[in-house]
């Protein structure tokens, strides 16, 4: 998941949209994974929904991490959210990633709590500050991704 503006202060939205930046590395998709990176291919952001109590759980886990039971399904979910931290990275790790870069821990408005490690696009890197909606966009990456 990535973040930025991407046209919506154009539309006189005071979102930030989470989408096209820097080069990525492909994922390994597994059993645990295989919801969450293919829900952007078909633009929903799918994330573990608790069937019993309708608690979602991030990052893949065996059990709701509320009620205990074995009884999470991918489902859609709502992409906006907030910053809730981040962090300006400054040094290019890599010759392909360009730099500076925002890595930031969003908090999803859909419930209290749950996060997701994202890049904010879109926004000069010192633009970005805690608390600043964002809304999912998502970068297709290689086919399945």
């Amino acid at each position: 998941m990535i973040v930025g503006t991407d046209g919506l202060r154009a539309a006189g939205m005071a979102r930030h949209a989470v989408g096209k930046g820097a080069h990525r590395l492909i994922p390994d998709l597994n059993e645990r994974t295989l919801y969450y990176w293919q829900g952007g291919v078909t633009g929903e952001l799918r994330l573990l929904t608790c069937l019993a109590c309708d608690f979602i759980s991030h990052p893949w886990t065996p059990q709701c991490l509320k009620c205990g039971r074995s009884t999470l399904r991918p489902s859609a979910v709502p992409g906006q959210g907030s910053v809730y931290a981040f962090t300006v990275n400054a040094r290019q790790w890599r010759d392909e990633v360009e730099s500076p870069y925002v890595l930031a821990l969003v908090e999803l408005d859909v419930q209290a709590g749950l996060r997701l490690l994202a890049n904010v696009v879109g926004c000069p890197p010192d633009e970005v500050r805690i608390d600043m909606p964002v809304i999912v966009q998502f970068e297709y990456l290689a086919e399945n991704h």
